[in-house]
């Protein structure tokens, strides 16, 4: 019989490459979901994938309410808690998506005490900011995010909060020693539909021209592919409970990827930016887009993820950020998502 396991938030674009590598290997996947009506198009998509689909079922589960979560969670081996909230614009109050990405977190992991393994997609961004940061940054496993920064965005607040909320939860409850989190940096690699993910929203929204020039800014990058099979080894691998795994490649800026862009697919992306925009006039623009305020704790610092101990951990080889790049792109001229 097939190893059951949780996927939360099932029809994202990490947890649908999550799924899909689960799928292929071997194990039963249930899949959380606000809305019972996206299950047909998530099969399609995975089916389109080339896998079969007949070991995955869905189960209704909201991160705002307490309703559904234990029936989702009961019998499964491993729990990967992968939904969480990430707009390309930025709310207001920087407390905004706390409430959905903490208290969602301490729902999953409630009902997820009895798994052998629980899994929890965080963030770099819950890793790399602070003041006083220098100008090239190594990012490692213990390091941690000061959320009264006045640079932190909601988004980064949410994801670092909701982060020690679990590690607190897990270190109270006695199974600190089966959580495991994920921090990605930024995730390309293929959109398997036209549900893409923000990281490719924002490749998406560089070949409409809405950044005539770049924000001088650079990400570590990976490929969402990885990703996924860092999840899949974080559970299978023993010693990766109560550790933290960045999953990361080379760092990229904004202008090193629309260049990789405009290489891949010309006509797609011939409006990508060619120039930087000085980081005087990103402060400026950023008090009337709130896009643009999303990338203001970023300027100045080059951040480098040191993941050597998460390939000696897991044996897992990161696609380059390139690779990454060329196939967001690829996946983008193919179901002409303009």
């Amino acid at each position: 019989m097939a190893e059951q396991v949780l996927v939360t938030g099932v029809s994202g674009f990490i947890a649908k490459h999550l799924t899909l590598q689960l799928l292929e290997r071997g194990y039963a996947v249930r899949g959380t979901v606000r809305a019972l009506n996206k299950t047909e198009q998530i099969k399609r998509s995975l089916g389109e994938a080339g896998v079969d689909t007949s070991k995955l079922t869905f189960a209704s589960a909201d991160l705002s309410s307490d309703d559904g979560w234990a029936a989702a969670a009961e019998g499964c081996a491993g729990v990967f808690h992968v939904a969480s909230p990430f707009p390309l614009e930025q709310p207001r109050d920087r407390m905004a998506l706390v409430p959905a990405a903490r208290d969602g977190a301490l729902r999953v992991l409630q009902a997820a005490r009895g798994a052998e393994r629980i899994v929890m997609t965080s963030s770099m961004v819950a890793m790399m900011y602070r003041a006083g940061r220098p100008d090239v940054m190594p990012v490692a496993e213990n390091d941690w995010t000061d959320v009264n920064w006045r640079r932190t965005t909601p988004y980064i607040v949410s994801k670092t909060l909701a982060e020690k909320a679990a590690w607190d939860a897990a270190t109270e409850g006695g199974f600190k020693h089966r959580l495991a989190t994920v921090n990605p940096g930024l995730v390309m690699g293929p959109a398997m539909d036209d549900d893409l993910g923000a990281s490719i929203e924002l490749l998406r929204l560089m070949t409409k021209g809405e950044f005539p020039a770049a924000p001088p800014v650079s990400y570590p990058i990976v490929d969402v592919r990885d990703v996924a099979l860092l999840h899949i080894k974080a559970f299978e691998t023993p010693d990766a409970g109560g550790r933290r795994l960045i999953a990361a490649s080379d760092t990229m800026s904004l202008l090193d990827i629309a260049a990789v862009m405009r290489e891949v697919a010309p006509e797609l992306a011939k409006k990508t930016p060619a120039r930087a925009l000085p980081a005087f006039a990103v402060r400026m623009a950023a008090l009337f887009d709130r896009r643009v305020a999303s990338v203001l704790a970023d300027l100045g610092t080059t951040p480098h993820a040191d993941t050597a101990y998460v390939k000696a951990l897991t044996g897992i080889e990161f696609r380059t950020g390139r690779e990454a790049v060329a196939a967001a792109t690829r996946s983008l001229e193919k179901i002409k998502a303009l």
